[in-house]
């Protein structure tokens, strides 16, 4: 069997995309891995089947939005279906967007109101504006390596100090308005408040870097957030795009870290595989959008029912069939089995993840010994004798052998059949369709990838 391997098919298919779509694809991290990026005929499962014929155990899993795997069940299906049927759309409200916000009301503490955008980025954008709005503040604070979407606030690199736009036609003027900072970066925090606190709208973060490695918070530092933004009045925001129902099950990563924050953004898992976006929080922020306030917000895809009944039936059917269980266990028992590798074959490395996501990051330096390690992935536990050399910043995971991975080590899992995220920095994921079976059967790659290459 032949993977990615510049069949006719694959250069045949990428020859034409070349023709009609920008650099081939739809999003740049779609044309890895090179010299052809793989098009998908069909999921199947815990799978995904290739053009070439190809079959391969995915945890890209859409990055992110399949809790479920590939194939939705029965009374998903069923309730997808039929909501076609009665029509695509109408831009007229429906019963089953209040019956999707009620769900997320009821499970999630910070979350009074909500409103339905069509992405993860429109979530951010919007938030970011309403937090504007209610603090008539303009400076934004975010994390160096977390990543908001494709939005001229958030594509700024650099520090308090000095800082530059990350793409061209970002104008200079959102980058004075942005300040990155480290996460886990406690001091710099507090650096940045004692110089623009009276400044600051609102702290954007993801409750875990999930775009750069997976890294999780230390100890206290979401606190140092929440305190922060209650001494100065700036509002905390949580980017809970990949994490929202994915991590701390029903509660979210809000829940799973005990941490309150004053907006959410939410996507992916609450659309159950179709474009969304969310941003939920306290009434008296959340009514400032228009109609009710004078912060603008609209669209006209904003609520599809087709996506509202999808991400309905994808939660209801996780909270009924004790989905979070599964994926959690299957998690746990991944991570561990690629501690257990590791240390045998590649000790400088650290497995990273909680709950469904997991991640083998590529860093450089070894722990003096192997006893006492966080036994399921790192937990940033300072009593570790590796929590000096885990990643604690985006930067740290970058520092790793980002090539090494990308070049040597995803075409590796791939002929081995297990479809890997196509470089370091995104996450993995585990659905409700992967068995213990598959886990076996990916550790069992794992092993033999990194017995050969280390």
């Amino acid at each position: 069997m032949s993977h990615n391997d510049g069949s006719e098919s694959t250069y045949r298919l990428y020859d034409r995309a070349l023709e009609s779509l920008v650099g081939g694809v739809n999003s740049p991290v779609r044309a890895d891995p090179r010299p052809t990026p793989a098009f998908v005929e069909h999921g199947d499962g815990a799978h995904v089947v290739d053009t070439d014929g190809n079959r391969y155990l995915d945890y890209i899993m859409g990055y992110g939005p399949l809790l479920l795997g590939h194939d939705l069940p029965e009374p998903v299906h069923e309730a997808v279906t039929e909501t076609v049927t009665d029509g695509p759309m109408y831009g007229i409200p429906t019963e089953v967007e209040v019956e999707l916000a009620e769900f997320i009301i009821d499970h999630v503490d910070s979350v009074d109101r909500l409103r339905f955008v069509n992405s993860g980025t429109e979530a951010t954008a919007a938030a970011v504006r309403l937090a504007r709005g209610h603090t008539d503040r303009n400076k934004i604070v975010v994390m160096q390596g977390g990543y908001h979407g494709g939005h001229e606030s958030f594509l700024v690199d650099g520090d308090v100090e000095e800082r530059s736009p990350s793409s061209a036609g970002v104008p200079p003027a959102f980058v004075d308005e942005t300040i990155p900072v480290p996460f886990n970066d406690e001091a710099a925090i507090r650096d940045v408040f004692e110089r623009h606190g009276s400044e600051i709208a609102a702290v954007l973060t993801e409750p875990l870097l999930g775009n750069h490695g997976i890294v999780l918070p230390v100890e206290g530092y979401h606190e140092t957030l929440r305190d922060l933004c209650d001494d100065y009045g700036s509002l905390l925001i949580f980017d809970e795009v990949i994490t929202g129902f994915r991590v701390g099950g029903l509660e979210c990563a809000q829940g799973k870290y005990n941490v309150e924050p004053d907006l959410t953004t939410f996507a992916k898992v609450i659309g159950g595989g179709f474009p969304v976006g969310a941003i939920g929080g306290r009434a008296e922020i959340m009514q400032a959008f228009t109609p009710t306030g004078s912060v603008f917000e609209s669209g006209t895809f904003n609520g599809h029912p087709v996506t509202m009944v999808a991400g309905l039936e994808t939660l209801r059917f996780a909270k009924e069939h004790d989905v979070y269980t599964h994926v959690n266990e299957l998690g746990e028992r991944l991570r561990a089995g690629l501690q257990d590798i590791v240390e045998d074959h590649a000790p400088e490395y650290t497995v990273a993840g909680t709950d469904s996501m997991f991640k083998l990051l590529f860093t450089r330096e070894a722990p003096e010994t192997m006893a006492g390690h966080c036994t399921a992935g790192c937990k940033q536990r300072p009593d570790c004798p590796r929590f000096e050399l885990s990643p604690k910043t985006g930067a740290d995971v970058a520092a790793g052998k980002t090539d090494r991975w990308k070049r040597i080590f995803w075409p590796a899992m791939a002929d081995r059949d297990v479809l890997l995220t196509p470089n370091q920095f995104e996450s993995q994921f585990v659905s409700y369709a992967h068995t213990e079976a598959d886990i076996e059967r990916t550790l069992e790659a794992y092993q033999d990838v990194l017995s050969q290459s280390n």
